[in-house]
């Protein structure tokens, strides 16, 4: 029996609602920009105390607009409502395979996050349980699910994606389409009840479905005593793995003990002539500070494969021995890969922020196997692209 269930009631765009997800921004101002600029977007839900007329409000205090907002949208026409459907997906822009997935509601029960706890569901990082709590009142407050959980189907992967981009095929003009700040455009079709939906949700949880985004949003369902949760399961072909790379606003020593710090802890320091950018490859991070940039090796702690990542090294040698930082502190915005290396470099050079470190993509061999193992990644250390889009699929919960 699938772990992998029809949406009861959904809500799906006519268009015009599509959005980034509420933690793909280095920047709030950017989410308030985007609100401003189209206040259909989901964003202006999601993220209520960002929307131009409710800065200054807490998330909490600004629950109700989300509340009005999708009331208005769903009363405008912006969204029309569906039974018992599944929603296939598609993501294509020019030059790039299309990638593929399909809408549909998860069990709640499945998720494990240790060896020793059954499960289908495979959550793999650390969480800010602020951000959990938010999720958690915002769900309670909708009575709807916005955001969809990435969920990569790593048993059938090749046989979901086949059975997939078949069904995109044939499925004819699709039910909306949007286009995302890439340019990528965002395409759905509903499946209703029949043999087909019963094959591809059947597909969709055919073998371990390991969470390539959505951590949070995951736990919050957990947490607020959801049955199930909404997601896109997607396939390890539609996928990659991009830098996710950290700012830090204001450092707690100055530029030159900080590297003097990283030497005493058995790190190699090397300037760097010319643009700072993402190392090719693990094994070595990248810093831009004070004008200039390094190349920087962080020593080894011992042979476990997870302690060794790049992330780990970082979140534990520089951000908390060298510098006293706690990874949840204010002062460090994690910044995804949609953001480049000179976007990074240009905050600091800026006076933004005091410190870019630009850390390699982690491998999909490293990230299959620690989460195999139902070991958790270091916070935000995996930027999958591309990312499924907020808004365009909406599940309403049961009451």
């Amino acid at each position: 029996m699938t772990v992998v269930h029809p949406i009861t009631r959904a809500w799906v765009t006519t268009g015009g609602t599509g959005a980034q997800n509420y933690d793909e921004f280095a920047d709030d101002a950017e989410i308030t920009a985007i609100i401003e600029s189209n206040p259909h977007s989901a964003l202006g839900i999601e993220m209520p105390h960002r929307a131009p007329q409710s800065l200054g409000r807490s998330f909490l205090d600004a629950l109700p607009d989300a509340v009005a907002r999708l009331a208005e949208a769903k009363a405008d026409g912006s969204y029309t409502p569906a039974e018992q459907v599944v929603v296939l997906y598609r993501i294509s822009a020019p030059g790039e395979e299309p990638a593929y997935g399909l809408f549909a509601m998860v069990d709640t029960d499945q998720i494990s996050t240790r060896a020793d706890e059954p499960g289908l569901v495979i959550r793999n990082e650390d969480v800010f349980i602020a951000k959990v709590r938010e999720r958690v009142a915002l769900a309670d407050a909708l009575g709807h699910l916005l955001s969809p959980v990435l969920l990569l189907q790593t048993g059938r992967g090749d046989e979901l994606h086949a059975a997939l981009a078949a069904a995109t095929e044939t499925a004819g003009a699709p039910a909306a389409t949007d286009t995302d700040q890439a340019g990528r455009t965002h395409a759905i079709w509903l499946v209703g009840p029949g043999p087909e939906q019963t094959t591809l949700t059947a597909l969709a949880g055919g073998g371990d479905l390991v969470v390539a985004d959505g951590n949070h949003r995951s736990l919050a369902a957990q947490t607020g005593g959801l049955p199930r949760f909404l997601a896109v399961v997607t396939t390890p072909a539609s996928v990659a793995i991009q830098p996710y790379n950290r700012l830090v606003s204001e450092l707690t020593t100055t530029p030159a003990e900080l590297l003097d710090r990283l030497r005493a802890a058995g790190a190699e320091v090397e300037p760097i002539n010319g643009p700072v950018g993402v190392p090719t490859a693990g094994g070595t991070v990248h810093l831009h500070l004070d004008g200039q940039g390094y190349a920087v090796r962080l020593p080894a702690a011992g042979s476990d494969r997870l302690e060794n990542l790049d992330h780990a090294l970082v979140e534990r040698l520089l951000l908390r021995d060298a510098l006293g930082l706690d990874p949840g502190d204010k002062r460090i915005t994690y910044v995804g890969g949609d953001y480049s290396a000179s976007w990074l470099t240009g905050e600091v050079d800026a006076g933004r922020a005091e410190l870019a470190v630009l850390i390699a993509p982690v491998t999909v061999e490293d990230f299959v196997a620690v989460n195999l193992a139902r070991e958790k990644m270091p916070r935000k250390s995996t930027w999958f692209t591309p990312k499924a889009r907020g808004g365009l699929v909406v599940a309403e919960l049961p009451r």
